[in-house]
């Protein structure tokens, strides 16, 4: 939600605004009261969405045939079975619950009977099957949901109605990544760690096998996320099966970098056990999900997908590098200033105590010599206040990764697009920090970020469009005749000698060297990619 709209309501009154402009609760119809132009038959049911300005509206679809309540809490998603019903799909359903201590968490209804998913399409004439685009949100695997204002596709929709969109939710925070199996009754619940990944999945499995109905081709699915969303977009092509339902990727400052070992998920699971007064998971099964919601701040943005070894691979840097997404095309990057929306977010002071203690816990498992580069790395950046290690933290969480990503799979001879994203809001902290260029790919120029920042009009439809092509072709460059300001682009892949990126400065998008602009340090950052988060 923008600022300026937080401001105009109120924070109290935020969850009221969004209940009055997506909220409400879909019903059963029964009889024949209802629009059949709108209606869509689905495997579980028969959908009817909203038309607005020739877009029509699918919200809160169930893609699973039970929500994960009751005995099903940190059980694996259930596969829809056939319903002969017919159900409205006008309202957005309640948010996953995420973690009380990240703000945007709070701003919406939560529950967890949460595996819903929205879909847009244009109301045209077209026969041919549609692309279809797949939205992941972000929220460092703790926050947000399809019902925020952001991920309101009208206006993408609108714009490029030759493309579906579909956006969904999945399972956060202790509901979708908490390690149980090490508890005495444990052994029942193998799935735990890693579940929002497998509700994706089973999202993605509902989007083959129904989006047809839409006007949507199950052939050319292009899953997108940014953060979170983008680290799921980058694990997804490493579980079992999922390659049967999508083909590409685009993937907006998130990897593989954001997962956990077991061991440090255990540490977290017995943490919050012990702060709950807990041993077993029978125990927490009584406990309300409210209060595992509040409970969860003790670990905020320590609770990642796990490499397990059973769903995700020990190790997904080789995992990639021995060539597991290299049917996958992908398109994928960061931005200059990615941890200073965290600085933002923390407040300076929070973030220069939180970050010291990030740092002081990473330098903490290096060798001697690896230390060495890590501070001699902080000592070169300027400023004497959050800088140092606001730098840092963006390297290895966001743009040695990325890097890291894109030299992965080009080794193992697939295909990587990958972009620098550099315009900067006139926030001296903001800069160009992690999340901003949102409002650009979804076309809310109103929920720019903070300071009321708008990009260029020309630049962000740009940006869209290379998005689009890319669902479409595989390939996000632009001809002439389609780049809105008439220039062709030419985005090239990405290579282990040229290292090429398609860097967009907001007035001249254009692809450059790595090394011209120094997107990472190759010599005291990047080999902290091997340690994933720390």
């Amino acid at each position: 939600m923008a600022e300026t709209e937080k401001q105009a309501v109120g924070v109290d009154n935020t969850k009221e605004l969004l209940w009055e402009r997506y909220g409400g609760e879909n019903r059963k119809i029964t009889g024949d009261d209802y629009d059949k132009s709108l209606a869509v038959r689905c495997v579980n049911g028969t959908f009817v969405g909203r038309k607005t300005e020739n877009i029509i509206m699918y919200r809160g679809i169930p893609f699973v045939g039970q929500q994960p309540v009751g005995d099903l809490r940190w059980k694996a998603p259930v596969d829809v079975v056939p319903d002969d019903g017919i159900y409205e799909a006008y309202y957005n359903a309640k948010s996953a619950y995420g973690n009380g201590q990240l703000e945007t968490g709070s701003l919406y209804y939560m529950d967890e009977d949460c595996l819903y998913l929205n879909v847009w399409k244009s109301d045209d004439a077209s026969g041919e099957k549609k692309p279809v685009m797949v939205w992941i949100h972000g929220g460092a695997f703790e926050a947000g949901g399809t019902v925020d204002p952001m991920f309101d596709c009208h206006n993408f929709v609108k714009e490029n109605p030759d493309v579906i969109v579909v956006t969904l939710a999945y399972r956060l925070g202790v509901f979708g990544f908490f390690h149980l199996s090490h508890l005495p009754d444990g052994k029942d619940y193998p799935d735990a760690q890693n579940l929002g990944l497998l509700d994706q999945m089973m999202g993605l499995k509902w989007v083959h096998e129904n989006i047809a109905g839409f006007g949507g081709d199950p052939g050319n699915v292009t899953i997108f996320g940014e953060s979170a969303g983008a680290g799921s977009c980058t694990m997804l092509p490493l579980l079992k099966g999922s390659h049967a339902y999508f083909k590409r990727v685009i993937a907006q400052s998130g990897s593989p970098n954001l997962t956990r070992s077991a061991e440090a998920a255990i540490e977290c699971t017995n943490e919050l056990m012990e702060h709950l007064g807990c041993k077993t998971v029978a125990q927490l099964l009584e406990v309300e999900a409210s209060k595992l919601f509040e409970a969860s701040a003790l670990i905020t943005l320590r609770q990642f997908p796990e490499r397990d070894g059973i769903h995700l691979p020990l190790e997904p840097w080789e995992a990639y590098a021995n060539g597991a997404g290299k049917d996958i095309v992908f398109l994928q990057g960061c931005n200059k200033d990615e941890m200073n929306f965290f600085v933002v977010g923390f407040g300076v002071d929070n973030f220069i105590s939180w970050a010291a203690d990030r740092k002081a816990k990473m330098l903490a498992k290096l060798p001697e010599n690896e230390k060495a580069l890590v501070e001699g790395f902080c000592k070169d950046v300027p400023g004497d206040s959050f800088e140092p290690n606001c730098t840092l933290l963006s390297q290895s969480w966001f743009n040695a990764p990325a890097i890291r990503l894109s030299e992965n799979q080009t080794m193992a001879g697939g295909k990587m697009y990958t972009y620098y994203f550099t315009p900067e809001s006139p926030d001296p902290i903001m800069k160009c920090g992690h999340a901003i260029e949102l409002a650009s790919v979804f076309n809310h120029p109103e929920m720019s970020d903070d300071s009321g920042r708008v990009f260029d009009e020309t630049f962000s439809r740009t940006l869209r469009k290379m998005w689009v092509q890319f669902a479409k072709t595989g390939n996000p460059s632009l001809s002439a005749d389609i780049a809105p300001d008439g220039k062709a682009k030419e985005w090239p892949l990405y290579d282990l000698e040229n290292r090429q990126v398609m860097v967009f400065d907001e007035y001249n998008i254009h692809p450059e060297k790595e090394s011209e602009r120094k997107i990472v340090d190759w010599d005291r950052t990047y080999f902290l990619t091997k340690y994933y988060v720390l």
